[in-house]
């Protein structure tokens, strides 16, 4: 072979290379599609503060954040585990997802988990007991702490749907006894979808989890966690993720 075609072989050989070089600093991401402000989805979008956080943070280490949004929450997780998709933007942190998850040691936020009820049909709510025999519903792939979980699985008739749209209907129209939310976005979904009047969150205190960035465990990412747990940090401290949440819950309320 020539010296000019040998160069154009190796020109088009440093193409190829460049051009999977440049894919593979691509990252799919996804998170829960109905829990806002943390994320939620909207025109075919995933929206909400953890898919910001995770696109800066990502961003800062040269990778492009592709966020999907056409997954259910128990389908994202699956998309995780199987290596379809590389990052779940927050997530808590539970024994049955340690197997394919790395977590960020520090959270993105500290979700305050109450439960929700027809405003017509409250009731005393001082320990897990009081719940017996009550019909929950639930998000497919919601978890709100192993402790929690596991009494509803043994002492609850539970009603899985896949929209929260739907859980809030069922409650506003007194077919289901409660749902665990988190306060602020039990509250955000309510007022959005107009029936703020109809349902309201009790005030004891179920549980407080945290919302951590993971990675997928087949990703390779768990090496840039340690400069992640750093950035957390900083932005806790320096008010950012505050700032963050707050304009999220007022971009989710105004959004069409």
């Amino acid at each position: 072979m020539s010296s000019s075609g040998w160069q154009r072989c190796y020109l088009f050989i440093a193409l190829i290379f460049c051009a999977e070089v440049i894919q593979a600093r691509t990252l799919k991401a996804c998170g829960h599609p109905f829990y806002p402000p943390v994320s939620w989805i909207q025109d075919n979008r995933l929206l909400g503060l953890a898919p910001e956080v995770s696109r800066i943070l990502f961003n800062e280490l040269g990778y492009e954040v592709e966020l999907k949004a056409d997954s259910n929450w128990k389908r994202c997780l699956r998309e995780v585990e199987q290596g379809s998709a590389d990052i779940v933007v927050a997530a808590y942190r539970i024994a049955s997802r340690e197997r394919y998850l790395h977590y960020s040691s520090q959270p993105v936020i500290a979700d305050h988990v109450t439960l929700f009820v027809n405003r017509n049909k409250p009731f005393v709510f001082n320990q897990l007991d009081d719940l017996r025999g009550k019909t929950v519903g639930l998000l497919l792939g919601d978890s709100f702490g192993d402790e929690f979980d596991d009494y509803l699985l043994n002492n609850n008739p539970i009603e899985y749907v896949s929209s929260g749209r739907q859980n809030f209907g069922k409650l506003a129209l007194g077919r289901i006894d409660f749902m665990p939310l988190g306060r602020l976005s039990g509250e955000l979904q309510a007022k959005k979808l107009g029936i703020y009047d109809r349902i309201m969150s009790l005030d004891r205190v179920v549980t407080t989890e945290f919302y951590y960035l993971a990675v997928g465990r087949n990703s390779g990412l768990d090496q840039h966690l340690p400069y992640i747990n750093r950035r957390l940090e900083e932005m806790h401290q320096n008010g950012t993720l505050n700032r963050l949440t707050n304009e999220q819950g007022h971009n989710y309320l105004a959004s069409p």
